[in-house]
């Protein structure tokens, strides 16, 4: 264990390292200036526990119902050989009947270990990239690995397909449905951070043998039911701009070397476990450590950090305006409290030279609402 890690350890306390999911690295993107988020993750410390222990226990993630739901889609379009996918992706990408192959990787023989399914993934996918030959290959449930603040985080894709002409793309079998070519912005933004991670993971690898990584599309074939029935249909998302979000945080991470020596000495988010693994330090002991890791609360973190409701109870005690979320703060300039905001409104405080335009528009919206009431 190096110096690094060695610290990170210390942070985390005696708590096995959580490991990351594309899911997780993906919300890094929603919030990357977060110095808590990255330390926590970098660290490995289970956030969802720490915040169940500092008195902000909750539900996240997505429902019983949603994942039951998503693996009865994911099976259906799987089913005797992926055939519905199959005939999806020769009309999309122009795979003849005579070159498909599918190939499962959930195991290695006896096997199911990541080191081991991970391996044989790389093994695989490098074959198909050296294979002169056009040949669509399905990959069902490879397993890719991804370098994270010095880690390796484990990724599973629903699909990855090797395409006629040389070309990998992801495949993302999602259960929301497009209804009249409409569909909720939020889950396709997700989707593609997600399937962003995926394509990240597969470039290093081409690239780490001296293959070429643009062998792997930045379209990614999103697979959803249509309308309100089961039928399948294949959208096509350019991952480009998330490709570019993911790569910048990861390189954050890389440093977070620079954000552990600006932690007091010995702060540390150890839950100190019994003989049961039951937390046993004290709450407001380690909400104290956690108050020492700098954070910046959105109202998006809800969506992707398990410690948002002690965030944004924090950013509510500091009188912060991070709690409208950071397109209020930009309009507000350098007024950074609430209760400094309202009192410009009312006039209640004269405002300081870089002040006085911000302090006509509040009182301007003050006089609407007042007129409104």
């Amino acid at each position: 264990m190096n110096a690094l890690d060695t610290r990170l350890a210390a942070l985390r306390g005696g708590t096995p390292p959580a490991g990351f999911s594309a899911r997780a690295i993906a919300g890094l993107t929603a919030n990357p200036g977060c110095a808590r988020r990255a330390l926590l993750d970098a660290s490995g410390a289970d956030k969802g526990r720490i915040s169940a222990r500092v008195g902000f226990p909750g539900r996240f993630g997505q429902s019983t119902f949603a994942l039951a739901r998503g693996r009865a889609f994911e099976e259906q379009v799987k089913a005797d050989g992926a055939a519905q996918l199959l005939a999806l992706l020769r009309e999309r990408l122009g795979l003849a009947v005579e070159e498909a192959a599918y190939l499962p990787l959930e195991d290695v023989g006896e096997h199911t270990g990541r080191e081991v399914r991970a391996a044989h993934t790389a093994n695989l996918l490098l074959r198909a990239a050296r294979d002169a030959d056009d040949a669509g290959t399905l990959f069902d449930h490879p397993m890719l690995r991804l370098n994270v603040a010095g880690h390796t985080a484990y990724l599973e894709p629903d699909l990855v397909a090797f395409q006629v002409g040389g070309r990998f793309h992801v495949v993302e079998i999602k259960s929301f449905a497009v209804v009249d070519g409409q569909v909720d912005s939020e889950q396709v933004t997700a989707a593609a951070q997600q399937a962003a991670v995926y394509v990240l993971a597969l470039r290093e690898l081409l690239a780490d043998h001296d293959l070429d990584p643009e062998a792997v599309s930045h379209e990614v074939l999103l697979v959803t039911p249509a309308n309100f029935a089961n039928t399948p249909m294949v959208s096509v998302l350019d991952v480009r701009k998330q490709l570019a979000a993911v790569r910048r945080v990861l390189t954050r991470m890389s440093r977070i070397d620079s954000l552990l020596e600006a932690l007091p000495e010995g702060v540390t988010l150890d839950l100190a476990l019994d003989a049961e693994g039951n937390p046993t330090r004290d709450p407001a002991e380690l909400s104290a450590a956690l108050h020492q890791l700098p954070a910046r609360y959105r109202p998006g973190c809800r969506a992707h950090c398990e410690l948002a409701a002690f965030c944004r109870d924090e950013a509510r005690r500091a009188d912060s305006l991070d709690v409208f979320g950071p397109a209020l703060g930009g309009m507000l300039g350098g007024v950074d409290t609430v209760s400094a905001a309202l009192a410009l409104a009312d006039g209640t405080r004269a405002p300081a030279d870089d002040e006085v335009e911000i302090a006509r528009a509040l009182r301007h919206a003050e006089s609407l609402r007042c007129g409104l009431t």
